[in-house]
């Protein structure tokens, strides 16, 4: 017989019933089951009633057709336990005075539980009561599937919808609640962990054996007991996604209820329609005009105000973030060009639809406030990820925001910190030099390695503005650029010798650093990778 079935149907616990005083029922054998469920409650005097059941009863007999001898006693208690009833109701008189003790010691044996229903008691309240107890918790659990389908809806709408989804979820069902990527890679969580330490380890497997099983856009999901801990995954489903490429996994104490897997069932739709592409890349009509009038030759200036953001809110300032993946011990496999959960997770965690990855690099633009510091949040270190962020600036800015991310980029791939924010102090040297002079000396000081050939000048200021960064570290130089350390000293023996320098100078050292601030930018074409 298919348990699972009933495990959807409506049902009272068994407690309740006993509970009540107008049925006057006692529990004579079995073991305590206050929280057994019934789904039905069925009436037999047939000497085998097992094909008429289908799990879940309170089977009520007068013991009309009960055999005679201990032996059939048993065997009939046996027959209904392997059919699933829940519990067996015997009504005293008029054909037995008392419950008979064979059935009693029976039910113990087996583990059934027996209930007494004393004369007064007609089956038929014993039906009523408990179908009156069933639609009112089945009323319960509307209510409270209503009200946390309305939490989860609230959530979505919210800015960091898909963190705000995940809280509701674990608040509404009990349960730890992570967003896995197709690696297995925890992208975002809620609640709080299981008490196991390798319960995370065990819904990670779980999760990766699933999605490897699942081949298509459906729906998918597994349920495991284990330790205690019940883990559950499911498959994002999704018409845009030719096979699945996310998935919810969820840890708890107790197995899911009808409620629980209701408000699952409707936070893995939400889910699935925060990290769909079409919702990760914010493919919105606004949006998209911007986008055409752009390709149609019209200046980012004037099509700024149409990006349905909070720029145009706060001012029309925007920050522009760089971002590279680099290997990490829960984060080793690179993201894939245009992957709609990385590019769900880090929409969320940096708080703007407009992100930007071309494979291990990402680029993005926050809408943000005039002079303030931009959050940078912890976890996109989780995932792998390195970031340099600029100074909030207006959309004519916006090329030389770009080169202050790209530089506070280099310096915390060089630092080996997750993230640099560029700042600009107006007590230093720099005040003391009107910018058109400074430009000058930069553009003067560094042309003689227009001479240099290939690499080409932009590769080897990039080398010096690094090795300068980390105070002149061969193996950090080289591991912040990805060459090797030989290549380093090669391009630095070729910069020092076309400008003529000792580079083990202090002195020149900082008159470099110095020169390097205030080299003008090259076109965003020609411009290579810089520290």
């Amino acid at each position: 017989m298919d348990k699972s079935a009933n495990a959807e149907q409506p049902s009272v616990r068994l407690g309740v019933l006993l509970a009540d005083p107008g049925l006057g029922l006692t529990q004579v054998a079995g073991p305590a089951a206050g929280d057994r469920p019934v789904s039905t409650v069925g009436t037999t005097e047939v000497e085998d009633p097992t094909p008429y059941l289908v799990g879940g009863e309170l089977l009520l007999t007068a013991g009309v057709r009960l055999p005679d001898d201990a032996d059939g006693v048993d065997t009939y208690v046996r027959r209904v336990v392997v059919a699933g009833v829940a519990a067996l109701g015997f009504g005293v008189a008029p054909v037995h005075p008392e419950v008979p003790s064979e059935l009693v010691r029976a039910c113990d044996r087996h583990g059934l539980p027996l209930l007494r229903l004393p004369p007064a008691t007609p089956f038929v309240a014993v039906g009523q009561a408990a179908y009156a107890a069933i639609a009112e918790a089945r009323n319960r659990e509307l209510r409270e599937i209503s009200r946390a389908q309305s939490a989860l809806a609230s959530a979505a709408a919210r800015q960091d919808a898909l963190h705000a989804v995940l809280g509701q979820l674990a608040t509404h069902t009990g349960a730890w609640s992570v967003l896995y990527d197709a690696q297995g890679t925890e992208l975002f969580s809620a609640g709080h962990r299981p008490a196991p330490p390798d319960a995370p380890q065990l819904l990670r497997d779980l999760v990766v054996r699933t999605l490897r099983r699942d081949g298509g856009p459906t729906a998918a999901a597994a349920h495991e007991p284990d330790q205690g801990i019940h883990l559950v995954v499911h498959t994002l489903p999704g018409a845009d996604r030719p096979t699945a490429t996310l998935a919810l996994g969820q840890a708890a104490t107790t197995p899911p209820t009808v409620v629980h897997r209701r408000v699952t069932s409707t936070a893995t739709v939400l889910l699935a329609l925060l990290t769909s592409p079409r919702h990760a890349l914010s493919t919105d009509t606004h949006s998209v005009g911007a986008l055409v009038r752009l390709m149609l030759g019209a200046k980012p200036a004037e099509v700024a105000p149409a990006l349905v953001s909070a720029g145009g809110e706060r001012g029309g300032h925007w920050t522009v973030v760089h971002g590279r993946h680099l290997p990490t011990r829960s984060a080793s496999v690179p993201p894939t060009d245009g992957d709609p959960a990385q590019l769900a997770a880090l929409g969320a965690l940096l708080g703007t639809p407009y992100v930007h990855m071309d494979g291990p690099c990402l680029k993005a633009l926050i809408p943000s406030v005039p002079d303030a510091r931009p959050s940078v949040p912890a976890q996109a270190a989780d995932l792998g990820w390195v970031l340099g962020y600029s100074a909030p600036a207006s959309v004519q800015d916006l090329p030389r925001a770009d080169t202050q991310a790209e530089h506070a980029l280099q310096r915390a791939i060089a630092a080996q910190t997750p993230a640099v924010v560029h700042t600009a102090d107006a007590l230093t040297l720099h005040a003391l030099v009107s910018p058109a002079d400074a430009r000058e000396l930069a553009r003067t000081r560094f042309a003689p390695l227009d001479r240099a050939g290939a690499p080409g000048a932009a590769v080897l200021l990039d080398t010096l503005r690094t090795w300068l960064t980390v105070h002149g570290s061969w193996d950090r130089t080289a591991a912040a650029l990805r060459v090797h350390r030989n290549t380093v000293r090669h391009r630095l023996a070729r910069v020092a010798d076309l400008l003529d320098v000792d580079l083990q100078d202090p002195g020149v050292r900082m008159e470099l650093w110095f020169a390097l601030q205030w080299l003008p930018d090259e076109p965003a074409g020609a411009r290579h990778t810089r520290s």
